[in-house]
C-alpha cells in the first residue's frame, strides 16, 4: 500500500504540475494532505498508480529474464546433450521445455512442426522437464535414452500423440511400435547423461521463473503456453534481425 500511495504521489504531482515548485515549500504533512483530498476527488488516480506499479513491475521482470537468457544463451541453444531436430545448422534457435503429460505440449506439436516445415532455418532444441508426476519423468528419461538407438525424434512425435497418460506401460509400448530395444533402453535410461539433461533443464526453468508447460524461448523472448505459428514465426523472425545486426 505504501508503494502505491508513493506512486499515487508521482501521479498527483505529474497531473497538477503547475503546483510541483509551491509543493515543495510545503511541509511533509500538508503534502500528504493534499495527495488524500486529490485521490477522494479523483480515485482514479489510484488505478493509474496500480497501473504504473504494474508495468514498471513486468518491465524488470523482462529485463531481468532477457539478461538470464543472454546469460545462459549457450546452455540453453548449444547443449550438446539436449536433442535437436529440424534444421540443426539453422539460423535462429527456438527452445522448447515440455513435458509429455501436458496436453497443450500434445496440442502445439503440430504448431511447431508447421514452423520449422514453413521456415528451414529454425534449430529446435527439445528440453524435457518432467514436472507432471513419475509417468512424465519415465517418459522422459525413456526419450532421452532413445537417441542411444537413434530414434529420439521418432519416439517424441509417437509419444506426443499419444492419447491417455504417459505411464511406464504406455510408454514402453510406445517404444515397441516404433522399433525401439525395449531392454537396451532400460538400460540406457540410467545413463548419467539423461540426469544430466533433466537436471539442467529443472535449473534453467528455475533461473528464468519458468512455472508451466510449454514454455518457448527465442532469442531474448520467453513465451509461455500453446501460442499459435505466426507468434512464433514473428519471434523467430525477430530473433534473426537481431542477430543480422
Amino acid at each position: 500500500m505504501k508503494m502505491v500511495m508513493r506512486l499515487a504521489l508521482a501521479v498527483w504531482l505529474a497531473v497538477f504540475s503547475p503546483a510541483i515548485l509551491a509543493a515543495q515549500e510545503l511541509s511533509e504533512e500538508r503534502v500528504r494532505e493534499l495527495v488524500r483530498e486529490t485521490i477522494l476527488a479523483n480515485p482514479e488516480i489510484l488505478l493509474e498508480a496500480i497501473a504504473v506499479l504494474e508495468n514498471r513491475a513486468a518491465e524488470a521482470e523482462q529485463l531481468s529474464r532477457a539478461d538470464i537468457i543472454d546469460q545462459q544463451r549457450l546452455t540453453l541453444e548449444r547443449d550438446p546433450n539436449a536433442p535437436v531436430v529440424a534444421n540443426p545448422d539453422g539460423d535462429v534457435t527456438l527452445v522448447e521445455f515440455f513435458d509429455y503429460n501436458c496436453p497443450y505440449c500434445r496440442r502445439v506439436m503440430p504448431t511447431v512442426g508447421a514452423l520449422t516445415e514453413a521456415d528451414t532455418g529454425i534449430r529446435l532444441v527439445y528440453r524435457e522437464w518432467p514436472i507432471l508426476g513419475e509417468g512424465s519423468i519415465f517418459a522422459a528419461r525413456a526419450a532421452l535414452a532413445a537417441r542411444a538407438q537413434g530414434l529420439y525424434e521418432e519416439f517424441h512425435i509417437a509419444m506426443m500423440s499419444m492419447t491417455g497418460r504417459a505411464e511406464e506401460g504406455s510408454v514402453l509400448r510406445i517404444a515397441r511400435e516404433v522399433g525401439l530395444d525395449v531392454d537396451q533402453l532400460l538400460i540406457d535410461m540410467e545413463a548419467p547423461e539423461v540426469d544430466e539433461h533433466i537436471e539442467t533443464s529443472m535449473r534453467l526453468a528455475d533461473m528464468l521463473g519458468i512455472t508451466g508447460t510449454p514454455t518457448f524461448i527465442v532469442g531474448t523472448n520467453l513465451i509461455p503456453g500453446a501460442v499459435d505459428q505466426a507468434t512464433l514465426q514473428a519471434l523467430v523472425d525477430e530473433a534473426r534481425a537481431e542477430a543480422s545486426n
